[in-house]
């Protein structure tokens, strides 16, 4: 969302940041605040915002109800769908301002789903499963926002799941799914093509199903959804050859 303020021409109102908050690389005159688990409360007030954006999945509700209780307005969203993203683009527009630019950056995300949606109806869908995490093994489910940004260009997700969205799987779950590919981005674990090797060993399958790739990219909602779902449905594709992206 920090990318996405700066995207809709907000960057100069921004004025603190998480250390996890990367893009845009630069971000002249943010305070860094600390980390998602574990912000500076009392660095947030000194800096007086009037609204702070936060994230239910990687945001502690108790950071999120002191700076409610201090005064301070808080945006807190987690969609789980793509088509969910554009309303909340347009949403933090109007609260900063910038409802315009916000509208233009919404409407080129409804053109993407438009578009991979309309390239799904003529194919069949590729059965897929994204690893998360090494040691433990963790695997995204259908019910995350990575799964639908798959799902949206053409894919099918092998793990349905049940109450836990990220569950723990072993390597022989993995190859009995029989996924036609399997996703290892580069976060929140550092996947890289060095896991490839191990893994087709491991599950005794080929090792052009496993594609190490861009965790921004799979995991990102905001103005980065756009090139995320442009880079799905290259990963999505049966008839690209697939690199590391």
């Amino acid at each position: 969302m920090t990318e996405t303020l700066f995207d809709i021409g907000a960057g100069p109102q921004v004025v603190g940041a998480t250390r996890f908050c990367v893009r845009p690389e630069r971000m002249d005159g943010v305070v860094r605040v600390g980390g998602t688990k574990d912000p500076r409360i009392e660095r947030i007030l000194d800096l007086r915002p009037t609204l702070v954006l936060a994230n239910r999945e990687e945001n502690r509700l108790e950071d999120v109800e002191a700076l409610r209780s201090a005064g301070v307005e808080v945006h807190d969203s987690m969609p789980r769908r793509v088509d969910e993203v554009p309303a909340l683009i347009r949403d933090v527009g109007q609260r900063v301002g910038r409802a315009r630019e916000a509208g233009a950056v919404a409407s080129r995300l409804d053109e993407g789903i438009r578009e991979v949606r309309a390239r799904r109806r003529a194919m069949d869908s590729v059965p897929f499963l994204v690893l998360v995490w090494r040691r433990p093994w963790i695997a995204a489910t259908a019910d995350t926002f990575l799964s639908n940004l798959l799902v949206e260009a053409g894919g099918s997700n092998v793990l349905v799941g049940g109450g836990d969205r990220y569950p723990e799987v072993t390597l022989e779950e993995v190859a009995t799914k029989r996924p036609e590919r399997v996703l290892l981005p580069s976060e929140p674990f550092p996947f890289t093509r060095r896991h490839v090797n191990e893994l087709a060993h491991a599950t005794r399958m080929d090792p052009q199903c496993f594609l190490p790739c861009d965790g921004q990219f799979l995991t990102w909602h905001g103005s980065r959804t756009v090139l995320g779902l442009r880079a799905a449905a290259r990963w999505m594709d049966r008839s690209s050859p697939q690199e590391d992206s």
